[in-house]
């Protein structure tokens, strides 16, 4: 057919079929990328990468990595940059190679986040921006100012300021509000948040609920517990939540919890 053609239409025509073909290619591209943006498969948990909050190491997180660590899952708690007051994209970005070395040494193919105060926001920032929405099958974030703090944003105007870590986690942080538009909890993962209503250093105490998230207030379980943001990670709700985020059904709300 094509020899029919004059040799200037044979090549309009040769030109305009080679551009639909690399039209069809794109689309076909375009559709495996969408297809693998599923996230992992819920029914085969990995590890646990822990993520301490503001200042912290994985010290602190040592009542939830033993927890972890009885209910037979490896337990990895990340050691954040420099003094953990530093920039949360810098420490979102360390947190991605970590995951990335955690699953090289395991084989596995996802992991179970929990981030305690700040780490929430860095467990956020990796899922939006770092390639953890590929990796991480749930979260679970202990006191964590999702909305902001106002202790920070205290900080954040008083004279001479606040390091770059505390003024992310200010009420008017720029990090925050791009993390909160749209969808607080994207579909690949299972989110599960903690907070207390004494807790003095996320205030107001509901900034540590995510829409979408199955959001677990500790006096709900024991009313007369005063748990402060200190002692977050070693209350009897937030190791109960943990059981109830990590195990291969969907994140649930605990039963019965020993208050002590």
């Amino acid at each position: 057919m094509l020899d029919s053609l004059a040799p200037a239409r044979r090549r309009l025509v040769l030109a305009l079929l080679g551009a639909l073909v690399v039209v069809v290619v794109a689309g076909a591209v375009v559709l495996v990328v969408r297809s693998t943006g599923s996230g992992p498969s819920q029914d085969d948990p990995g590890p646990v990468v822990l993520v301490p909050g503001y200042g912290g190491d994985a010290g602190d997180l040592e009542p939830l990595t033993d927890r972890a660590r009885a209910l037979g899952r490896a337990a990895y708690p990340f050691d954040p940059p420099g003094d953990g007051t530093g920039d949360l994209r810098t420490e979102a970005r360390a947190l991605a190679r970590f995951v990335d070395r955690v699953l090289a040494r395991t084989g596995a193919e996802s992991v179970d986040l929990v981030g305690y105060s700040a780490g929430g926001i860095v467990a956020r920032v990796f899922i939006r921006y770092d390639g953890g929405d590929a990796l991480v099958r749930r979260v679970l974030t202990v006191g964590s100012p999702h909305h902001g703090t106002e202790v920070a944003q205290q900080a954040k105007d008083a004279a001479g300021g606040c390091p770059a870590g505390c003024e992310a986690l200010a009420t008017d942080s720029s990090l925050i509000r791009r993390l909160d538009a749209g969808d607080e909890t994207p579909d690949q993962q299972r989110w599960v948040t903690v907070r207390s209503d004494a807790d003095r250093t996320v205030v107001p105490t509901d900034t540590a609920e995510l829409e979408g998230a199955l959001n677990l207030r500790i006096q709900t379980y024991c009313p007369d517990r005063s748990t402060d943001h200190g002692n977050l990670p070693r209350d009897p709700v937030s190791l109960a939540a943990l059981d109830a985020t990590i195990g291969k059904a969907a994140p649930s709300r605990p039963g019965r919890v020993d208050c002590g």
